[in-house]
């Protein structure tokens, strides 16, 4: 008999339902007795003992299904040490309710705070085992993430949309697209979707590089311009800002967001109409797009491999077209960013895209 526990961290995303539904098919489909505890709200479930054991009707139909049937919470790292109100130990908490159970392993699914979490509780002695999921495919040791090409599915297609009324009124378009740190998302969006200027958090812009892309494409006859902007998008003198003065800043910034902020600046510096649009939850919602259904089974089957071979330790990932197994160690508190000299960025490039810099 296997007792498995689950849980998703952090922020929703597509194909959770797929990738627990891919681990518990390969356990049961092995001829071995299993048992599934599932944690509800993340973290959380694990800390206060939430939890319901779960069948295989639980499992049946959701390969479609977006979000998540466990539930997610964000419990940050930075306060895991730290007790609750009630002065509870967190980290011991969680280690009392997987003895408690007699678990031989925990499955946990999440981003990057979330293995964080899962390596420390590798350190403190639980056997653990873990899905790469996050909509920004920012994650350290694997190309991809599930979610990723969902999102980048739904912010295509809202630029898409966008198109049709920039090209009829002759304006300006901005797309918030997801990314705070990183902008692998608005990156692809923003080449899927044929923005011709795309701003990165990795790539710090210049405004007036942004105004004269506007209106070098004014000059060569075309009537509007789509920007794809990340939302964590940064100016190259804000960029040299320490980290302090920086969070001070955008306290006291008077615009709802950093796309607002450019709005402004391209109609104060070449006076043309400019409207901005801000998809938001939307791209984390929904049925997960066939390549995450596909995705998130495989990785799932093989995270029940490494169970039923008693691997622990390991984040299931993808490097170079093939499912491989990466030491929590080496995920945990690394994130893969988008490189300014990456050649997609140059390939971009030389496409006629504008990063601004």
């Amino acid at each position: 008999m296997k007792r498995i526990g689950m849980l998703t961290s952090g922020g929703d995303c597509q194909a959770l339902n797929a990738a627990m539904r891919g681990v518990v098919k390969t356990l049961v489909n092995s001829g071995e007795k299993v048992e599934i505890y599932g944690f509800l709200d993340g973290y959380r479930g694990l800390i206060y003992g939430n939890y319901r054991m779960l069948t295989g009707k639980d499992f049946s139909g959701i390969l479609t299904i977006g979000g998540t049937i466990l539930g997610t919470s964000r419990t940050p790292f930075k306060l895991i040490r730290e007790p609750d109100e009630n002065g509870i130990d967190k980290v011991e908490a969680m280690k009392k309710n997987y003895k408690k159970l007699k678990l031989d392993c925990l499955v946990i699914l999440g981003g990057n705070g979330t293995h964080k979490t899962a390596n420390l509780l590798r350190e403190e002695g639980l056997n653990v085992v873990t899905l790469p999921k996050t909509i920004d495919n920012d994650l350290w040791g694997t190309d991809m993430t599930f979610g990723f090409q969902s999102a980048v599915d739904i912010a295509t297609n809202a630029i898409d949309c966008i198109h049709t009324t920039a090209a009829s009124h002759g304006r300006v378009f901005i797309v918030e697209v997801m990314g705070h740190k990183v902008g692998w998302l608005t990156l692809n969006a923003g080449m899927a979707g044929g923005a011709d200027i795309i701003l990165l958090p990795e790539i710090p812009y210049d405004i007036d590089k942004v105004v004269e892309a506007i209106e070098n494409r004014h000059k060569n006859g075309s009537r509007f311009t789509i920007i794809a902007v990340a939302e964590g998008a940064i100016s190259k003198e804000d960029s040299k800002l320490s980290k302090k003065e920086y969070k001070e800043k955008l306290r006291k910034r008077p615009y709802p967001s950093v796309s607002y902020e450019v709005a402004a600046q391209i109609q104060e510096k070449c006076g043309r109409e400019v409207r901005v649009t801000v998809p938001g939850h939307v791209q984390r919602g929904g049925s997960p797009c066939p390549y995450d259904r596909v995705f998130a089974s495989r990785l799932g089957s093989e995270a029940g491999k490494l169970i039923l071979e008693k691997e622990y330790g390991f984040m299931v990932g993808y490097k170079n077209r093939e499912i491989v197994k990466v030491p929590l160690e080496d995920v945990a508190g690394k994130l893969k960013m988008v490189e300014p000299d990456a050649k997609i960025v140059k390939e971009a490039k030389l496409l006629g895209i504008c990063f601004g810099d």
